[in-house]
């Protein structure tokens, strides 16, 4: 079947206000549409990016899908929008706003599109109380997040609650690489936050979700993490290596190796290089890959079917990684030629 592409990314077409109009939050976003399709972002009254219709209309998607061979595509903020640095109030208001934008863009064509919202991670209830309405109220299949909250890895113990209610609840979750530590020390242009510091930033988030003890205490947590993992697939040797040396002071959760557990978790395929994905294969299962593009941003996959045929891999893999495993991480079967919401706890 054509794949299912779980990473891409919207921006809606417009934002409201902050909670308290005219506070100037920094970190909130702004659209300017030039009336032609296009429209500049603006974060903190500044430039971010420049985009096109595609980001925020579902219907102009369909045709780029078409072209790449997509059948579905799951629709997850643009990271940038993931707001865990907002003052709370402002936060929660601005990804309601996000969350009911990326549902109405799934009720245009559910056969097609799939959502996955974002919470205000800063205030672990507050992200609770968001989950819920995401999944139970608005019919998302999960949140995405970012690696960090301020600096603080998602491994930390202060976030143990909300994913356990992810857990519970049956909530895919999809780590986007965001806030990238040690861009101090990059030389050149901030775009290499993107291309060098952000697979450095998963890596550490894998890593502590691993140590921290969080995938130990809950296996049945689906969450999958961008960019193939980042740079963590060459960290995971020198963890196994070394395992005997700290296992010992770790949570006393952690029973089993770290290659056990990162076999627990999803990884997509937005690595660019038939190679590079053998090797994601080789070291995480081919039923732990899922197709990921990075739509709609100008660096994005183009071909993910070719990228998995360049890559040697099998027919079973192939179906394994366009469909199955995204069916499974979503929490989705099929039915009847229908795309349903399988069973809640």
């Amino acid at each position: 079947m054509p794949p299912i592409d779980i990473h891409t990314h919207v921006v809606p077409a417009s934002f409201p206000t902050p909670a308290v109009p005219g506070n100037g939050v920094v970190g909130w976003p702004v659209m300017e549409h030039d009336g032609c399709g296009h429209a500049k972002l603006l974060i903190s009254g500044k430039p971010f990016r420049t985009l096109d219709e595609p980001a925020w209309n579902p219907r102009r998607r369909a045709a780029d899908m078409t072209q790449m061979g997509v059948e579905r595509q799951v629709l997850s903020p643009m990271p940038e929008l993931l707001s865990h640095w907002l003052p709370t109030e402002d936060a929660a208001r601005l990804l309601r706003h996000v969350n009911e934008e990326i549902a109405g863009m799934v009720a245009v064509d559910p056969s097609r599109f799939v959502g996955l919202g974002a919470v205000p991670l800063q205030d672990v209830d507050l992200a609770i109380a968001e989950l819920e309405i995401v999944v139970r109220g608005l019919g998302l299949a999960g949140v995405e997040i970012g690696p960090n909250v301020n600096g603080v890895p998602i491994g930390a113990a202060c976030f143990e609650p909300f994913f356990a209610r992810a857990e519970e609840l049956g909530a895919a979750v999809f780590v986007h690489a965001l806030r990238a530590a040690g861009t101090d020390r990059l030389v050149g242009p901030p775009l290499l936050e993107n291309i060098v510091a952000y697979p450095c930033e998963i890596a550490l988030a894998i890593a502590s979700m691993i140590t921290g003890g969080t995938l130990a205490r809950h296996p049945a947590l689906r969450i999958a993490f961008s960019h193939g993992g980042g740079a963590f697939a060459l960290v995971l040797a020198r963890m196994e290596h070394a395992w005997p040396v700290v296992a010992g002071a770790l949570d006393p959760a952690v029973t089993e190796t770290p290659r056990a557990y990162a076999q627990r978790a999803y990884y997509d395929t937005a690595v660019f290089d038939a190679g590079a994905l053998r090797f994601l294969a080789e070291t995480f299962g081919e039923d732990r890959l899922l197709v990921g593009t990075d739509y709609p941003f100008a660096a994005h996959e183009r071909d993910p079917l070719g990228l998995l045929r360049r890559a040697g891999l099998g027919e079973s893999a192939v179906a394994a990684i366009t469909t199955d495993n995204a069916l499974r991480f979503l929490g989705l079967e099929e039915r009847g030629g229908r795309t349903c919401r399988a069973s809640r706890n």
